[in-house]
């Protein structure tokens, strides 16, 4: 198994967070991802809003769409769009 092991992180600080972490029950785990994915999505709104603040509330939800899908993807979901995140 290739692991990665980030170079300000002692072997032991990473088992007690694997300990830590494997813990929880899986609806608990289930819930921390749907925290961390909703956290990533707000981020991603006051991103573009800080980039565009002339971007409607429309614009903003495109525009997160379009970080989310990518540009290929994108362009299918929404070919009438010329938003840039």
């Amino acid at each position: 198994m290739n692991t990665y092991l980030p170079s300000d992180t002692s072997l032991k600080a990473i088992r007690v967070q694997t300990e830590v972490l494997r813990r929880p029950g899986p609806d608990w785990r289930m819930t921390q991802a749907f925290r961390m994915s909703n956290e990533m999505r707000r981020v991603a709104v006051a991103g573009v809003r800080a980039r565009h603040p002339e971007y409607t509330a429309r614009q903003v939800e495109l525009a997160v769409a379009r970080i989310f899908l990518g540009d290929a993807l994108f362009q299918e979901a929404y070919p009438q769009a010329d938003i840039q995140p």
